[in-house]
């Protein structure tokens, strides 16, 4: 059986500290998938003209694009070289809500994420975010420093 593993990135040495964290786990267990993901913090914001939300679908697509270029394929790339099963996924929401439903729709039997990041946005994002995600998530998380 396959041990899979969910790992959240957010483009910063905080993201890459989990990362290292989950290939060292995944390199000692036999069979193990790691998935590589990454939230775009995105609100349900509703209040828009059709034309404002046709810009900001766009936008939505925009930004996947560069996270999976940037961040995860990268990311990716490194373990699959490393000789561990990887994928990726990036999606919009809200980090802990999406991060605990991507993980269990994958099957995942925890989370890694960092604890803290360096710059204020993804500082909010996985400062608060990492703390509900603790508090609410159907697996076990392990959060790194």
């Amino acid at each position: 059986m396959t041990v899979k593993i969910a790992v959240g990135l957010d483009g910063t040495d905080t993201g890459e500290r989990a990362l290292t964290f989950a290939r060292d786990l995944a390199s000692r267990i036999e069979s193990c998938e790691l998935i590589v993901t990454y939230v775009v913090e995105w609100s349900p914001f509703t209040f828009q003209t059709a034309e404002e939300n046709e810009k900001r679908h766009k936008r939505r697509e925009e930004e996947i694009e560069i996270a999976t270029t940037r961040v995860v394929t990268p990311a990716v790339q490194t373990l699959q070289d490393a000789g561990i099963k990887a994928t990726g996924v990036v999606q919009h929401g809200d980090v802990a809500e999406t991060l605990n439903r991507i993980a269990t729709q994958h099957g995942a039997s925890q989370i890694i994420v960092g604890r803290v990041s360096n710059d204020g946005f993804t500082k909010r994002i996985f400062g608060s975010s990492t703390q509900n995600l603790v508090m609410h998530a159907d697996v076990p998380v392990t959060v790194v420093g």
